[in-house]
């Protein structure tokens, strides 16, 4: 048996369709990482990761892969996210940027689908209208913790599947111009940036899975629209009500007309000549001896 033998039922293909791919993460914190680690696992072959951030002491609650001796020496999440690869993928392609998403725009933009686990509702915005433009999958995770006051905390999350032409964040009303004004409010009372690993597990796994069914033929109809919720209090993910409201909705948000790379200029590109038709070869023994007795003038044949 080889190391994926026990996922052949994903097709017959599978195995190098997943060595083929390539996918983009955005964020390798609590969600991300448990993304990379999975991606991994199942021979996903390309990677581009994007995250400026060092892991730091607080981060080692949920950040997969991370040790103390990496808070040591400030080691970049991207780094840590590339060790987890290659010790399963010795031989995947991975792009490591220390950066902002942007600076990965070039790379990101040859991905096959995007994984965002991002914090803000702008920058899920940002990452959703980015992979519309150049018709890429997106699959968004994240979570949050509201203060319920007497009943304590409510931990909650969602993972939305964004795909070219079908319903977007906006549409979902998950995106809302309100949600965006009110950004820096968005974690309440729980205090910044409230994460813990085990809802993150839950929704980086049915985001991977997600993922899977996009990239492999097991799955016949992979979906076009998923919108699930998270109740981590219940231990519950269920469907989104407006799944089946938007089944054939129609994106007006991201129309067709905006596609394509804005930077692209046609002007700019090398082009190489076609390069010029091989000559015939020259005709074999027999084929000259049958053209002189057939009496077609030793023409080729």
């Amino acid at each position: 048996m080889t190391r994926l033998d026990r996922q052949s039922f994903l097709g017959a293909d599978s195995v190098a369709i997943l060595d083929a791919a390539t996918i983009g993460i955005v964020g390798l914190g609590g969600g991300g990482s448990h993304v990379v680690q999975q991606a991994a696992h199942m021979g996903i072959g390309g990677y581009v990761n994007a995250d400026p951030d060092v892991i730091e002491e607080t981060n080692t609650n949920r950040l997969i892969g991370g040790t103390l001796a990496d808070v040591a020496v400030s080691m970049p999440k991207v780094s840590i996210g590339e060790r987890l690869i290659r010790g399963l993928q010795p031989k995947a392609r991975i792009i490591s940027v220390q950066a902002d998403w942007r600076d990965a725009a070039d790379d990101l933009k040859r991905c096959d689908v995007i994984i965002g686990a991002v914090d803000g509702f702008k920058e899920r915005e940002q990452l959703e209208r980015f992979a519309r433009r150049h018709l890429i999958p997106y699959i968004d995770i994240g979570m949050d913790v509201h203060d319920l006051g007497k009943k304590g905390f409510l931990v909650s999350g969602q993972v939305i599947l964004s795909m070219p032409g079908a319903p977007c964040m906006r549409c979902c009303g998950f995106i809302t111009d309100e949600r965006l004004e009110q950004e820096a409010k968005r974690y309440g009372a729980a205090g910044s940036r409230p994460q813990v690993v085990w809802s993150n597990g839950v929704l980086a796994s049915t985001a991977v899975g997600l993922l899977t069914q996009v990239l492999t033929p097991w799955y016949q109809t992979p979906p076009k629209f998923v919108f699930l919720d998270y109740d981590g209090n219940k231990g519950t993910m269920t469907r989104n009500a407006r799944m089946e409201l938007m089944r054939d909705h129609v994106c007006p948000h991201h129309p067709p007309d905006e596609t394509g790379d804005p930077m692209f200029d046609i002007r700019k590109q090398a082009f190489r000549p076609r390069p010029a038709a091989a000559p015939k070869p020259a005709p074999r023994w027999w084929q000259r001896i049958w053209s002189r007795v057939s009496g077609r003038g030793g023409a080729a044949m």
